[in-house]
């Protein structure tokens, strides 16, 4: 039983960036998982980019993106680990005005499911800015896969309608 009613699907308009140094659009496989995965959910993607692994930049790029009104998620991939050039997790922590524990929390539950210990480095977070879900993944495509359809897509309507009701 769920704690509260689905309510009907409706698209969600998303933004996707993929955090890293090293790829490019061609090879970035988890940014176009994330895109696929979106869109076989007929969530509109209304955004992707693909910016370096540098905290000014995450920072301003997700800032940016959360003052658009019809803009209701940003999932972000890579740069969630614990390596010197890893700071996704830095930037989004610090732009968040409510935190989702929980997601983290489970995600890290279910990585430890298939990957073992390892799963404790990854510092994967989710919370809210400006009324926009934010998810921030690691870069794994793997990672992104799990994230994706056991946490965000199953919830992403509902934890959209709890920041902005629709009638």
């Amino acid at each position: 039983m769920l704690p509260h009613p689905d309510i009907p699907h409706h698209p969600i308009t998303c933004a996707v960036i993929t955090v890293s140094d090293t790829r490019t659009p061609d090879s970035d496989r988890s940014g176009q998982m994330i895109q696929q995965l979106l869109d076989e959910a007929h969530h509109p993607i209304l955004h992707y980019d693909l910016i370096r692994d540098e905290p000014d930049e995450i920072h301003h790029q997700v800032d940016l993106l959360c003052q658009q009104p019809d803009l209701y998620a940003i999932i972000l991939n890579g740069g969630t680990g614990i390596a010197p050039r890893d700071t996704t997790y830095d930037a989004i922590e610090r732009l968040l005005e409510k935190t989702l524990p929980g997601f983290g929390e489970l995600f890290r539950s279910l990585s430890y499911q298939e990957i073992g210990s390892r799963a404790m480095a990854s510092r994967a977070i989710a919370g809210i800015r400006n009324n926009t879900l934010i998810f921030s993944l690691p870069g794994s495509t793997n990672a992104v896969v799990l994230a994706m359809q056991k946490l965000i897509l199953p919830e992403l309507a509902h934890l959209t309608h709890q920041i902005n009701p629709r009638p």
